[in-house]
């Protein structure tokens, strides 16, 4: 059996380079965070991310499964809806997503003052 190579993001080999950026690509970050509290339909996902197409939101849900960290359940009912849930692996990375949101959002007025002060240098060309 093959050795497992070691994993290092910065190689652009490495699968976990992929796994990073759907983490962390646009809506990743916010479907993780949005399964926190339990499993929801495809709808109530929707609904709680703004700005976020159907499709969208289908391919970030079929990336994140196949990774290992969103799960999709079919209910057997009529008719019948889809469930998604964080696995064990997801519920072990939304804490340090939840922290990476809490602190964008705890310096969102140096992140203004910051864009404020470069849109004024660098209007001035």
């Amino acid at each position: 059996m093959a050795e497992t190579p070691e994993a290092n993001v910065f190689s652009r080999t490495c699968p976990s380079r992929s796994v990073l950026l759907h983490l962390t690509g646009r809506w990743g970050c916010l479907v993780v965070t949005a399964l926190a509290e339990g499993s929801l339909r495809f709808g109530d996902i929707r609904r709680r991310i703004e700005g976020i197409s159907d499709r969208m939101l289908s391919q970030t849900l079929s990336q994140l499964e196949r990774d290992g960290i969103v799960s999709r359940t079919v209910r057997c009912q009529l008719p019948p809806h889809v469930e998604y849930s964080l696995t064990a692996l997801g519920k072990k990375i939304e804490p340090a997503l939840d922290s990476l949101i809490s602190l964008v959002e705890d310096n969102l007025p140096a992140v203004e003052k910051a864009r404020k002060a470069y849109d004024d240098t660098h209007s001035r060309v």
